[in-house]
């Protein structure tokens, strides 16, 4: 999928991964009944914020990286029927290390 969001700052766009559909017991969860997802791969990764004398500051994360994010955290917008959010890099928790 070709991105046309290029985040700016220190800001990064994320693919929410969507928990399982059926519990370990067989109930199949309604949409509204599913807790919002805190998983995510990253899709896009902004330059970073700017020090006081103009230098970009490097950010820790990079494109292709599983995140931990605040449950009702950045902002939700659809891309080609995809649902993505944008967050800031202080959003996100943790990095996922496989």
């Amino acid at each position: 999928m070709a991105l046309n969001l290029k985040p700016l700052g220190s800001r990064v766009i994320v693919e929410p991964i969507e928990q399982e559909e059926v519990t370990a017991g067989g109930i199949v969860l309604p949409e509204t009944a599913k807790e919002k997802p805190q998983q995510g791969k990253v899709l896009a990764v902004g330059p970073g914020d700017r020090d006081e004398h103009g230098n970009y500051i490097r950010m820790e994360i990079k494109v292709g990286d599983r995140v931990l994010f605040a449950k009702y955290s950045g902002t939700e917008v659809k891309v080609d029927g995809k649902k993505l959010l944008i967050l800031r890099e202080s959003d996100v928790l943790a990095i996922i290390e496989s």
